[in-house]
C-alpha cells in the first residue's frame, strides 16, 4: 500500500489512519460526549513528521510525468471533524429520533399515486373474467368431486378447500364493486351480483358499506368494518357481548351478524333499503341485491329438499362457515394486530391518507394467489382502482416513498398459521380506546385476560 503522495510541494507522507471511537445505539433521549483530547496531539506529532523543505522542487523544472488517478476534491481534516460531530476535540453523538407511526406523513398522496407505473392503474376484463372462470371451475369440480367420492376421508380436505374458493369468489365480488374489475359499471354490477349472491352477501349493501370503510379507513367513529370500541360503547356491553366479540372463535363468525345488524354502536342493516348506510338514490340498487340474496337463499333451501339437508350441509353449508371465517380473519389482520401500536385517528388528526397508512400488508403463503393477493392491503386501501393482478408490482414501487409508514409483512410458510398467533395476541389487548383525544391508541381490559392497560 501506497505511503507517499505526490504534491506541488513534493512527495510528503500519507497522513496515518487513526480509527475513531465508535459508540452503541443512539436515542435521543440522552446525549453524551467523549473526550478526544488525544486526536489533538496526534495530528500536532502528525504535523511535525510531515514538514518538508520544498524549495528546490518548485525551481526544478520537471521533466517527467506520472500517471496517477486523483480525486477531484481532498476533504479537510475539519470537514471531516464536522462531518463525524468532532467539535473542539469532542466526540459528538448524532440524535436519531424514534419512529412515531402517528406522526403526519413527509409525503402526500399524490406523491405515492406518481411512483406507482401507469401500467399498474390498466383494467383487462379478459383478464378479470379469466379469475372468475378459474374460480368457477375450480368450485364446481370440488363439489361434484367431493359429491361422488362421499367419503369422511375426503369431506375435511372439501371443506377446507372450498371454504377458500368461496372466499376466493368473495374477493373477486369485492374488486367488482370497487370498479377495479373493469370500466364497465353493468359489467361490473353483473358479475359482482352472481359471484356475491352465490356466497349469500347482498352485493349492492356491502358494496356501499365498504365503500364507507374505505372513505373512513382509520377513524374511530366513522370507520365501518372493525373499527375500535369507543370506552364509552365497550363499558356498555353486556359480558356475554364482550366475551363473544373478543374470545376466539366467535369474532370470526361475525360476518353474517354484521349483514343484519353492522357493529356495536351503529345501526341499521346491508338488506333493508332504508337503512342508515344508504342514501334515497341508493334504494333502487339495495333492493336489487336483497331480492337476488333471497333468490340465491330459495335456491338452497329447494336444494335441501332435492338432496336433503344434510348433504347440502355437507357441499355447501361448512364451507359457507369457513369463508365467513376468512373473511373475518383477513378483514380483522389487516387492520389490528400488528406488534407495534398503531394509531387510530379522529377530528382533525385525521385524513384519508393517515387513516390508510394505518392498514397492514400479510403474508398468506400459497393463499396469496387463491385469493389473488388481498394481502397486499396498504395500496389496495389507498387506491381501491388498482386491479388486484397489479397491486405487488405497485406496492413495490411505492415502498420508497411510504418508508417507515410502509410495515413489511413476515413471511409466510406454505400455510399461514402464524397469523393466527397474531389474531389471539390481538384478542387479548386491543379492546378499545379512550373517548377523547384525536390520536388515539388500543388499550386492554385486564377481565377479558389482558395482562396490561395499553399497547
Amino acid at each position: 500500500m501506497a505511503t507517499w503522495v505526490l504534491s506541488e510541494c513534493g512527495l510528503r507522507p500519507l497522513p496515518p489512519m487513526f480509527p475513531r471511537p465508535r459508540t452503541g445505539s443512539i436515542s435521543c433521549t440522552k446525549s453524551s460526549s467523549i473526550n478526544s483530547t488525544f486526536l489533538s496531539s496526534d495530528l500536532k506529532s502528525f504535523q511535525q513528521q510531515t514538514r518538508f523543505q520544498c524549495c528546490s522542487f518548485k525551481e526544478r523544472r520537471r521533466s517527467w510525468e506520472i500517471k496517477v488517478s486523483v480525486p477531484l476534491r481532498v476533504g479537510t481534516i475539519e470537514e471531516e471533524e464536522e462531518e463525524e460531530g468532532i467539535i473542539n476535540g469532542v466526540v459528538e453523538k448524532r440524535e436519531v429520533c424514534e419512529f412515531d407511526p402517528g406522526a403526519p406523513p413527509p409525503f402526500k398522496l399524490s406523491d405515492i399515486r406518481a411512483a406507482i407505473p401507469k401500467h399498474c392503474w390498466v383494467k383487462d376484463p379478459w383478464r378479470s373474467m379469466s379469475y372468475v372462470v378459474r374460480d368457477v371451475v375450480v368450485v364446481l369440480g370440488l363439489a361434484a368431486a367431493a359429491a361422488h367420492l362421499n367419503n369422511w376421508i375426503v369431506w375435511p380436505l372439501y371443506w377446507a378447500a372450498q371454504g377458500t374458493m368461496f372466499w376466493a369468489l368473495f374477493v373477486l365480488g369485492h374488486d367488482c364493486g370497487h370498479g377495479s374489475f373493469s370500466n364497465n359499471p353493468k359489467l361490473n354490477s353483473v358479475v359482482g351480483h352472481l359471484l356475491h349472491s352465490s356466497i349469500l352477501v347482498p352485493y349492492h349493501g356491502w358494496r356501499i358499506s365498504h365503500r364507507t370503510h374505505h372513505q373512513n379507513h382509520g377513524h374511530v367513529e366513522n370507520d365501518e368494518s372493525w373499527h375500535p370500541l369507543p370506552e364509552k360503547i365497550f363499558k356498555s356491553l353486556d359480558n356475554v357481548t364482550r366475551t363473544l366479540r373478543f374470545t376466539i372463535p366467535f369474532p370470526m363468525l361475525a360476518y353474517p351478524i354484521y349483514l343484519w345488524s353492522r357493529s356495536p354502536g351503529k345501526t341499521g342493516s346491508h338488506f333493508h333499503p332504508d337503512s342508515d348506510l344508504f342514501v334515497s338514490n341508493e334504494r333502487k340498487d339495495v333492493i336489487t341485491s336483497t331480492i337476488c340474496w333471497a333468490a340465491m337463499a330459495s335456491l338452497l333451501v329447494g336444494l335441501g329438499f332435492v338432496m336433503g339437508p344434510i348433504q347440502l350441509l355437507k357441499l355447501y353449508g361448512i364451507p359457507y362457515v369457513l369463508f365467513v371465517m376468512w373473511l373475518d380473519f383477513v378483514t380483522y389482520l389487516h387492520h389490528h394486530g400488528h406488534e407495534d401500536k398503531l394509531p387510530w385517528y379522529r377530528g382533525e388528526e385525521w385524513s384519508y391518507l393517515r387513516g390508510g397508512l394505518t392498514t397492514l400488508d400479510r403474508d398468506y403463503g400459497w393463499i396469496n394467489n387463491i385469493h389473488h393477493d388481498i394481502g397486499t392491503h396498504v395500496i389496495h386501501h389507498l387506491f381501491p382502482q388498482i386491479p388486484h393482478y397489479h397491486l405487488i408490482e405497485a406496492t413495490e414501487a411505492a415502498k420508497p416513498v411510504l418508508g417507515k409508514y410502509y410495515r413489511e409483512p413476515k413471511k409466510s410458510l406454505p400455510l399461514p398459521f402464524h397469523l393466527i398467533g397474531d389474531l389471539m395476541r390481538s384478542m387479548k389487548k386491543d379492546h378499545y380506546v379512550s373517548d377523547t383525544g384525536d390520536v388515539v391508541y388500543y388499550q386492554t381490559d385486564p377481565t377479558l385476560g389482558g395482562s396490561s392497560t395499553s399497547i
